[in-house]
Formats: structure tokens, sequence, C-alpha cells
């Protein structure tokens, strides 16, 4: 049976801290575990990441390709098969949009794209549309209308407020 003063700590769960640089009567003496001379056997040695002791880096040796804009518009994507949860005759504003669970934020611009069929009349505020999907919204009869990001802040905030 086990007692409480039978308890113990596990081997190795109560390991002492090396100390280092004491003498050569610690055995860790002298040079403290780094070795001679070189890099790693200064002060403040560290490398900086992806160095590799001179040679060419990875990074410096694969092929680059591409490149990317620091001033690309992102766009959260809405496709027209999307809408046909929303009731007929509705104006679907960034707010709605959020709130259905079609996009996540409101600071960031929607576009509407294509993709599937839609099956009800919608007016819907976005700040882009696909060629399809302003054409197949219009042949229903719904309205597209072309929203900038600041447009549709104030609109929110003069109904709300």
């Amino acid at each position: 049976m086990l007692k409480l003063n039978d308890l113990r700590s596990p081997k190795g769960a109560r390991k002492k801290k090396k100390i280092l640089g004491r003498g050569s009567g610690t055995g860790h003496g002298k040079t403290s575990g780094r070795g001679h001379k070189g890099q790693l056997s200064r002060t403040g040695k560290t490398k900086r990441p992806g160095f590799e002791g001179g040679q060419m880096p990875l990074i410096r040796r694969i092929p680059k390709r591409g490149f990317n804009s620091k001033f690309r518009k992102k766009y959260q994507i809405v496709n027209l098969d999307q809408l046909n949860r929303v009731k007929e005759d509705t104006v679907l504003t960034a707010k709605e949009f959020v709130d259905l669970g079609l996009v996540r934020k409101r600071n960031i611009p929607i576009k509407v794209l294509g993709n599937g069929k839609l099956s009800k009349r919608l007016t819907i505020q976005a700040a882009k549309f696909s060629i399809t999907a302003k054409k197949a919204i219009e042949d229903l009869g719904g309205k597209t209308e072309i929203v900038r990001l600041a447009d549709a802040a104030a609109a929110s905030e003069k109904k709300n407020g």
C-alpha cells in the first residue's frame, strides 16, 4: 500500500541547474562547456535564423518567382447561391451580410461573384460585382448598387443614429 511518506518525484524530475564558469572543480570550468575559440564560444553568441555558417543560405539559393503588391485590395467573396437564404425584395448591405454570416467583417469590401443560381429578387449593395453576377441579379428584377466602404459606414450610422 502506498503511503504519503513513500511518495517520491520520478527520477530526473529534480535535476540541478548546470552552473557554469565556476572553476575546474565543477566539471564545467574553464571554457564552461563551450569548447575552444570560434563564434559559439564568445559572449553574446547568436546566429540569426537561416544562418548556415558562411555557406550561401537556402533562402538565397532557391529561385524567386512572382510579386506581391503591398497596395493589393482584398475583398470578401460572396456567391449568388449563398444569397438564396434571404427573403425576396431584401436590401443587402454590409451589415446584413455580416448578420447572415456570409462575410466576417464589415470593414473589408465585399465582391459578389456569379457562381450558382439566384432565385430571388434582391437589392445588393457591395463594392464590386462580377459581370455574370450583375447580369443574373438584374435579370430577376433586382438591383446592384456599388458602395464604397466609407459610404456604407456613413449610411448605416445615419440609419441607426
